[in-house]
């Protein structure tokens, strides 16, 4: 019995091992169809998507968060029943009953999280800081961001100056890692 546990250890290391030498990139690659698709319709760069879902998750759709935010793109039960109303569509609304199920599936949760963060980039579309307020919107809330903007005028505040007055540290470490990540994948297609 020992020497099958040690035989099979051996065959599953050396498979795991293959898979990492072979398919390096399949783990944070095998969603880029569905985040494109989602992407294009909710007009948002599937690069900033990505970079999302790789900071949220590292791409494991089963992953829940503390506040209860499920899948992919870290999405709460609450955005499903607002996606939902807003849709319009029954089955939608119906499905909406059951959010936990609808952010399961990949694709439904990664539908959820565009709509969602299309909807808070609605807000600060057209100013210097709008990747980073929206950034920080979806992980800490739009009223968190009133809090860290009041009293300055928004199209007057930088990038950097925004990040900067991210109060909470995981909230700022999120953000800039984003960006950075972001920042790297779009230089990569210029080249």
């Amino acid at each position: 019995m020992v020497r099958y546990l040690i035989s099979l250890a051996i065959v599953v290391l050396t498979v795991l091992g293959a898979a990492s030498v072979f398919f390096p990139d399949y783990w944070i690659h095998r969603y880029d169809d569905l985040i494109a698709r989602q992407a294009r319709i909710y007009r948002l760069d599937e690069k900033l998507v990505w970079s999302l879902i790789y900071e949220e998750t590292y791409f494991r759709a089963w992953k829940h968060g503390a506040a209860d935010e499920v899948g992919l793109m870290q999405v709460r039960p609450a955005v499903v029943r607002e996606w939902a109303k807003a849709t319009g569509l029954k089955e939608y609304e119906k499905a909406a009953e059951n959010p936990e199920q609808v952010l399961a599936d990949p694709e439904q949760n990664i539908q959820v999280g565009c709509w969602y963060l299309e909807k808070l980039r609605e807000m600060y579309r057209g100013l210097p800081a709008e990747t980073a307020l929206t950034l920080a919107a979806y992980n800490a809330g739009p009223s968190r961001v009133e809090g860290w903007t009041a009293g300055v005028k928004l199209s007057d505040i930088s990038e950097d100056d925004f990040v900067s007055r991210i109060t909470i540290p995981s909230t700022k470490s999120y953000v800039t890692a984003i960006l950075a990540r972001y920042r790297m994948q779009t230089s990569e297609i210029k080249k």
